[in-house]
């Protein structure tokens, strides 16, 4: 797993540690210094560095001082010299222009080889100066000290222009600011340097593979001990979210699946799976209001998942009311389920829940806008983990942990009803409702990705690679 703190966090750590502010610019201005070499920063090359007039800055001159000695043709360009004859700053800029680095007024942008950017830090509000601005639009490649100058640290916004680097080094965790927003655009690589901080309080986590468990199977296991799930949707012009639900929930290790569908269009479903077990639930082209058919047909099963294709008919809203009221089971709730659910329903569930809403579904469900501070918050008054949908996607419970693997390439129909099916074969092989959100979320990624290095990602063939990593 990988720490992601806010601005505020990230100053405490500085303010609390035992180590010389000096000496932690000095581990900090060479982790920028090395990063720069990695961009081809060496003999010859003509790298500007740009330094504010705070901590950042410093960082940035103790950076030019160890390029100077790698035989880079550095020089400083200042908005503003470091105030206080003995601060660390100015102590790290006298050093710079004893090794020989030249340092002049920030000035008009000039042609170079790479450009570091230590003009401002994680603290950084507002809109940047216009000199400042002016070098946003040099052409050269960045590397940016801490975040990219322009960027807000505590949510990914800027107010106006904002460099976009190449490659971005942050000291001891993430901040927030490189997962959301424009981070992911401007920030390039993030390399967190290890700058000897500690105790962080960590705002998320971003998770890895690690942090994705995957439960084996007893050896003597059968396929209704190795986790079942019933899928209830498939409704008139929707048959292939139910589909892809409950065959993914079979692909990622569940012993048995069974679709509850409209009775008249059992025969469809039956046809297009032939390892997904069909009911029919009445004889029209929905699954109608009363939740006792389907109840009874998941009465077996371990899992239930509401919502891939259910529709938007009248009568949508009583039948999750009444599953979400007396199914005592695990539920996942995603799509229209979503749609035909109200907040104070999924609040009154005792039983463990999965909701899995895009942003739109979220706004609707919680009244709020999307984003990890939302999802804990929904999470903490529901009861329900949130797997909130998107880049990042944040899966909020007891902690909140933000799922990176994923990119554009799931942005295609039917994505998400696969995410259902795992999710639900995960509750349904034994992981808590939160370890399953995040190993599906994570896992879906991952497999997204591996297919899209071959070709175009679609809900059918994401569904013949997620086994691979179940």
């Amino acid at each position: 797993m990988r720490l992601v703190i806010t601005p505020e966090e990230s100053a405490r750590l500085d303010a609390a540690s035992d180590v010389p502010v000096d000496v932690l610019m000095e581990r900090a201005g060479l982790a920028v210094a090395l990063a720069a070499a990695r961009e081809g920063a060496g003999y010859g090359t003509r790298v500007i560095v740009l330094a504010g007039p705070g901590n950042n800055g410093g960082d940035a001159y103790v950076a030019a001082r160890y390029l100077r000695q790698r035989g880079a043709a550095v020089e400083v360009r200042s908005l503003g010299f470091p105030r206080g004859d003995d601060s660390p700053s100015r102590l790290a800029a006298a050093a710079a222009v004893d090794a020989g680095v030249r340092v002049r007024p920030l000035g008009a942008p000039e042609d170079c080889d790479l450009v570091v950017d230590g003009l401002f830090g994680a603290g950084f509000r507002g809109a940047l100066p216009d000199a400042a601005a002016a070098w946003t639009r040099t052409g050269a490649p960045v590397v940016a000290v801490d975040v990219p100058s322009g960027l807000k640290a505590a949510d990914g916004t800027a107010e106006g222009a904002v460099f976009g680097a190449v490659r971005t080094v942050t000291f001891q965790a993430l901040k927030v600011g490189h997962l959301v927003g424009l981070g992911p655009d401007v920030c390039g690589d993030v390399e967190v340097a290890d700058i000897g901080l500690e105790g962080a309080v960590p705002a998320f986590k971003v998770c890895e593979d690690g942090d994705a468990p995957l439960p084996a199977r007893a050896r003597d296991a059968h396929k209704w001990s190795a986790g079942s799930v019933l899928v209830a949707g498939g409704s008139a012009g929707l048959t292939g979210a139910a589909a892809l639900a409950a065959r993914s929930a079979l692909e990622f290790g569940a012993g048995a699946v069974r679709l509850a569908c409209p009775g008249a269009l059992q025969p469809i479903h039956a046809t297009m799976d032939p390892g997904v077990m069909t009911t029919a639930v009445g004889d029209g082209t929905d699954l109608g209001a009363d939740p006792a058919p389907i109840l009874a047909a998941a009465e077996r099963f371990d899992v239930l998942a509401l919502g891939p294709g259910l529709g938007r008919y009248e009568g949508a809203a009583a039948l999750v009311a009444g599953i979400a009221a007396r199914w005592d089971k695990p539920l996942v709730v995603d799509a229209d389920g979503l749609a035909a659910l109200d907040f104070e329903t999924l609040a009154a569930r005792t039983a463990p829940t999965v909701v899995t809403p895009h942003g739109g579904e979220f706004r609707r469900l919680t009244g709020e806008e999307p984003g990890w501070e939302a999802a804990a918050a929904a999470a903490a008054e529901s009861g329900a983990v949130v797997l909130l949908k998107g880049g990042p996607t944040f899966v909020a419970g007891e902690e909140v942990w933000a799922v990176t693997s994923g990119g554009p390439e799931l942005a295609t129909v039917g994505t998400g009803d696969v995410l259902t099916g795992m999710v639900a074969a995960l509750l349904a092989r034994g992981l808590d409702p939160e370890a399953a959100a995040r190993s599906a979320a994570h896992r879906h990624g991952r497999a997204a990705a591996r297919l899209h290095r071959d070709t175009t990602v679609t809900a059918t063939g994401l569904m013949g690679v997620i086994g691979e990593w179940a």
